[in-house]
């Protein structure tokens, strides 16, 4: 009898003991008693201007069930939120509007305090509780902005210069703002805390304005207008007529050298894929070659006007809008963004002015094509070449022999493309052919500027 009762309490043991592990097994297992904490992260640089609200985000797979947001200074401690779910939320954003008399606060740093409990069973169904600290470094201040020194006017199609002053201990952007949505780069300039750049107007733009922007850490924002006197200018609308003969010649091959072009066998789309896809593509690439500001600091920045090809002839200008028509019918258009010089068959370019050579490969329209950057974010092509003389990353003189022209690329004839640009915007090469343009526009407004800093 008594070994029969020890037997049944044996079983009885294990009995509960297979319960205790099933549930265990279940609780472990459970998405009920999930023990993972939630995941609170903050949008922040650890600065703040106590004025921008913080984004706060919390995660959690069994759902958020409260959490509470509190500034801690050396001082107090200000509730700032404290929300709690009927329906737990497994995603949360929150955004959270400092305190009114959080402006007036004295503190240098200071600390944002999350505290999210989710809606979990575990923890004898407490759930799990998440604590992150934020420390925050207080700055409302504005970065200090103005303008020193700017050109007087911007022509369309032109180019204008601005020196400006920009301080702030936690700087983060600085830049010059347009009505197109260019940004211009400025470059450190002579003394610490001053910047220079050049700004250009596109042809295909109908007005213009600047606006240099200085944000620092905290989204401090300060902005200045550049005070620019606009002058419109008319450019060349050009009516042209495509042939047939040119389409059988020049695009049939031109057609032959581009993948876009296999296998299309009608002339005019050929035309069009040349002109317009393959382009744009030819000019992204000079774009973005020429973008690059340096962010070295420089004292100053002088150029030479600028006649790369000696006694040369204009044969076509900068800024024409060329229409193209075939049968009384408008097929195409493209924007001419360079000045076309001709004078001897594979006659030497000599620009007056030296720099770094930043390309001398074959550009599709453009064919052989040395870019060479003069500082500032200008640059010059010279487009069509028949050979180049120069490699990348050379270091030319003024009035070196870089290349000769010719008709390589989108060329009917022997003659040289040459391009000017400043930060990927291709600009009136008339302006930099004028000793007086330069004198005024560059020269002055940077000597003004030296003698305005050098007052400070």
């Amino acid at each position: 009898m008594r070994r029969r009762k020890e037997k049944g309490s044996s079983v009885l043991l294990l009995g509960i003991l297979a319960v205790v592990v099933g549930v265990g097994l279940y609780v472990y297992n459970s998405e009920m008693f999930e023990r993972e904490v939630p995941v609170i992260s903050m949008q922040n640089n650890g600065y703040w201007n106590l004025k921008n609200p913080l984004e706060i985000k919390m995660d959690d797979s069994s759902g958020i069930k409260s959490y509470r947001v509190t500034l801690v200074t050396k001082s107090e401690e200000t509730l700032l939120y404290h929300e709690q779910f009927l329906a737990p939320k497994q995603s949360l954003s929150v955004s959270v509007e400092p305190p009114k008399s959080a402006y007036a606060m004295s503190e240098n740093e200071i600390k944002i305090v999350v505290e999210a409990e989710d809606s979990s069973k575990w923890n004898f169904l407490k759930g799990n509780i998440a604590l992150s600290e934020f420390k925050l470094k207080i700055d409302k201040k504005r970065p200090v902005l103005g303008t020193i020194a700017n050109s007087y006017k911007i022509k369309k199609g032109g180019v204008a210069l601005v020196v400006f002053k920009a301080e702030d201990e936690n700087l983060k952007e600085l830049y010059i703002q347009t009505n197109f949505d260019k940004k211009f780069k400025a470059q450190p300039f002579y003394k610490e805390g001053y910047y220079i750049s050049l700004l250009a107007w596109p042809v295909t733009e109908s007005t213009f304005k600047a606006t240099i922007m200085a944000k620092d850490k905290a989204d401090n924002i300060s902005r200045v207008n550049v005070p620019l006197f606009l002058k419109d200018a008319t450019y060349r609308v050009s009516n042209i007529k495509i042939s047939d003969s040119f389409l059988k010649g020049k695009i049939s091959e031109l057609a032959q050298e581009f993948t876009q072009t296999q296998g299309v066998s009608d002339s005019i789309e050929q035309f069009k894929i040349i002109n317009e896809d393959i382009r744009v593509k030819n000019e992204e690439l000079i774009h973005e070659i020429t973008s690059k500001v340096s962010s070295e600091m420089i004292d100053d920045f002088k150029m030479n006007k600028m006649y790369p090809l000696k006694n040369a002839a204009v044969v076509a200008h900068f800024g024409d809008h060329r229409l193209y028509s075939y049968n009384g019918e408008k097929i195409s258009e493209s924007y001419h963004l360079g000045l076309d010089l001709a004078s001897n068959s594979m006659a030497e370019i000599k620009p007056q002015n030296g720099g770094d050579v930043v390309f001398t490969g074959y550009n599709g329209l453009y064919g052989n094509m040395p870019i060479i950057s003069h500082g500032l974010g200008l640059y010059t092509l010279y487009g069509h070449c028949s050979s180049v003389n120069v490699n990348m990353d050379d270091k030319v003189k003024g009035d070196s022999h870089i290349a000769n022209t010719g008709k390589s690329g989108y060329a009917m004839g022997d003659h040289l493309h040459f391009g000017i640009l400043v930060q990927g915007i291709e600009v009136r090469p008339a302006e930099w052919m004028d000793t007086t343009w330069i004198k005024l526009n560059i020269n002055d407004v940077i000597n003004n500027a030296k003698s305005i800093i050098d007052k400070k």
